[in-house]
C-alpha cells in the first residue's frame, strides 16, 4: 500500500511537471535562436539625380549602396558615376567590393578592391578605410587606396544633416579627393585634385524609402591635376542645378 500511494504521488508529479519543463525547454530553444547573429540585406541610392550646368552640360549621377551580413561582418557594393547625357558616355564609373567589420561603437573599418573607370585607362585599387558617426552627428567616410601600379590616394566624405521638422531635412556634403603621386594617364595630379560640394533639401516620404530633393552642387579641380584638364580643353570649376531622390529598399 505504502508502494501504491507513494508511487502515485510520484506519477501525479510528474505529470504536473511536465508542461512546466517544455516551456522550459521552449525558453532555451529561443534564447538559443536569438543568439544567432541576425542577417540585414538592403540597397540605399544617397544620390540618384540629373544636374544641369552653369555651362549647359547635363548629367545623370548616382551613389548607391547594396549591402548582406550582420552588425559583426557586412558585404557591400558602392557603386557610383556620372553620365553625360548629351555625350551618351560615362565620365566616371566606379564600383567597390568591401568587407565591414565594428571597430568602436560609432565606426566601422573597411577593405576591399575598387575598379575605376575614368577618362582614360581604367584602374584597379586596393582599398582601406573607415565610416561611421563622429561627433556633432557628422557622417564620415575615408578611405586610402593603392593602385596596382603603386599609385596612392586618400578621399574623404563628409555629411551633415539639419532636421528642420519631421520630414524636411537639409543635408550638407563635401567630398574631397588627394593623391600622393602623379597618374597622368587619368589626368590626376599630385596633391589636392578636386572637391564636390553639394546642399540638397529634401523632403521624407513612404516611411522615408523614397525622398525626393532638390539643391546646388559645386565641384573644382586644383592644382596639376586643373593643368591636365585645361591641357584637355575642360574646364576646373562648375556649379550645378540637381533634382533627385534619395532611395532606400
Amino acid at each position: 500500500m505504502r508502494f501504491s500511494k507513494s508511487f502515485a504521488i510520484t506519477t501525479l508529479a510528474c505529470l504536473v511537471m511536465m508542461p512546466a519543463l517544455g516551456l522550459a525547454q521552449e525558453r532555451r530553444q529561443d534564447t538559443t535562436a536569438r543568439k544567432e547573429p541576425l542577417k540585414i540585406w538592403g540597397a540605399q541610392f544617397e544620390e540618384f539625380e540629373y544636374r544641369y550646368s552653369d555651362d549647359d552640360e547635363e548629367l545623370a549621377t548616382w551613389n548607391g549602396d547594396f549591402f548582406y551580413g550582420t552588425d559583426e561582418l557586412k558585404f557591400r557594393w558602392l557603386t557610383s558615376g556620372e553620365y553625360a547625357i548629351e555625350e551618351r558616355a560615362y565620365e566616371g564609373l566606379e564600383n567597390q567590393i568591401v568587407g565591414q567589420v565594428p571597430i568602436s561603437t560609432f565606426f566601422d573599418a573597411k577593405a576591399g578592391i575598387r575598379f575605376d573607370t575614368p577618362e582614360g585607362p581604367d584602374r584597379t585599387y586596393a582599398v582601406l578605410g573607415v565610416a561611421g558617426l563622429a561627433p556633432q552627428w557628422f557622417e564620415i567616410d575615408a578611405n586610402f587606396y593603392l593602385s596596382k601600379d603603386g599609385d596612392t590616394s586618400a578621399e574623404l566624405d563628409a555629411e551633415y544633416e539639419l532636421l528642420l521638422t519631421n520630414y524636411w531635412i537639409l543635408a550638407a556634403a563635401l567630398d574631397a579627393t588627394v593623391a600622393f603621386s602623379e597618374d597622368s594617364e587619368i589626368g590626376v595630379g599630385k596633391g589636392l585634385v578636386s572637391t564636390e560640394m553639394g546642399l540638397r533639401l529634401r523632403y521624407d516620404l513612404v516611411d522615408r524609402s523614397f525622398s525626393p530633393y532638390i539643391g546646388v552642387v559645386h565641384e573644382r579641380k586644383y592644382g596639376d591635376t586643373a593643368d591636365f584638364a585645361r591641357a584637355d580643353g575642360a574646364g576646373t570649376e562648375q556649379w550645378f542645378a540637381v533634382i533627385g531622390a534619395r532611395l532606400s529598399f
